[in-house]
């Protein structure tokens, strides 16, 4: 049976003429499906129940539901949805003063075992769909609304998975984000995180998209990229700055380093001055300096304070525009890198 949801307007129009119904019942529907964010043909509550009843009977329309949430000290608050085919998968709203930004997933586990990230010890069972991704996003806003009286004013796609090996979704996924008959939010709020797949990062360019990237670095020479991120084998950093130069051509979008520091791996002044390096190689806007979060399993550790401060202060006197993000959600394995949809929720 057909997902209403991945039928054009102009489709729900034709299916209404084809069951002798007026064609202005297309835009009810579409209103619900997209701007009124029903869960079910039973919401629909100004079409007929008759009607409903024939909707339910020649369309699915699976919709994420939330299976737990878990409120962190710090208001960070973080969702384990379940689809429709019971996968769980999980998503974070990070509240500060002035914003509220909800941390999205792209794919049901991932396929690139990044050796920090707890999601990356997960098979990928499959990629999220665009209304999945959408219902993600629908339902921290409304956790937004009702907790802190204020809808979201920010969305990063840094869940688990890899938004650039689900392209289509997560590129139709923003359109009906940022779509007037959507959430209408402006793609200018919206941040893509890549684990570095140079091919997609140069679709990006070409399909002209105008939402901001952000790359993971986390290392800034191969030798210590293989070893953590296994992907740098087939998408090295020359690459990687190569495809992000030409994105920056096409779309002159802002552009973002995320860089995880790691106890006696990359927070030496050496591993400083090489981040150095391939920042004044890119035109990026800022450098996201990330404290590391424990993860089962993995042999890393957080360096001591002066050593992130030492870190921060070669960045400084060097014009690097960097900035230190603190983790959010520690205490509720909500953090960068922690998604992996434990049972204790």
């Amino acid at each position: 049976m057909q997902n209403i949801r991945h039928l054009s307007y102009s489709q729900i129009e034709e299916y209404f003429l084809s069951i002798n119904e007026k064609k202005f019942r297309a835009k009810q529907v579409y209103e619900w499906l997209w701007q009124k964010h029903a869960h079910s043909f039973d919401d629909m509550s100004n079409l007929s129940k008759e009607l409903r009843n024939k909707l339910a009977s020649d369309f699915s329309f699976p919709a994420l539901k939330v299976d737990a949430t878990q409120y962190s000290a710090d208001g960070t608050i973080k969702s384990r949805f379940e689809t429709q085919d019971g996968y769980k998968v999980e998503g974070v709203l990070i509240p500060t003063e002035d914003r509220k930004t909800a941390c999205v997933s792209s794919q049901i586990g991932c396929s690139l075992s990044c050796k920090f990230c707890a999601t990356g010890t997960m098979e990928r069972k499959r990629n999220l769909t665009y209304d999945e991704i959408y219902d993600e996003v629908v339902l921290i806003n409304q956790q937004s609304e009702r907790v802190y009286e204020k809808k979201l004013s920010n969305i990063v796609f840094m869940g688990m998975g890899e938004p650039l090996l689900n392209y289509n979704n997560v590129l139709k996924a923003i359109e009906r984000i940022s779509a007037e008959d959507g959430l209408f939010m402006s793609p200018r709020r919206i941040t893509v995180s890549t684990a570095g797949v140079a091919k997609q990062i140069k679709k990006l360019g070409d399909d002209k998209v105008r939402f901001k990237l952000a790359l993971s670095l986390h290392a800034a020479n191969d030798v210590k990229r293989n070893e953590i991120m296994p992907i740098n084998e087939t998408n090295n950093i020359h690459a990687l700055i190569e495809a992000l130069n030409y994105f920056y051509k096409q779309t002159g979008n802002e552009i973002t380093f995320e860089y995880i520091l790691f106890k006696n791996f990359n927070d030496s002044q050496k591993d400083a001055e090489e981040l150095v390096k391939v920042y004044r190689q890119v035109p990026a806007d800022l450098v996201n300096i990330i404290e590391y979060n424990p993860i089962d399993n993995a042999q890393f550790a957080k360096p001591d304070e002066s050593t992130i401060q030492s870190f921060m202060g070669y960045l400084e006197k060097h014009r690097v525009n960097a900035r230190l993000r603190r983790s959010r959600g520690k205490d509720i394995d909500a953090a960068c890198g922690q998604l992996a949809n434990k049972d204790r929720m």
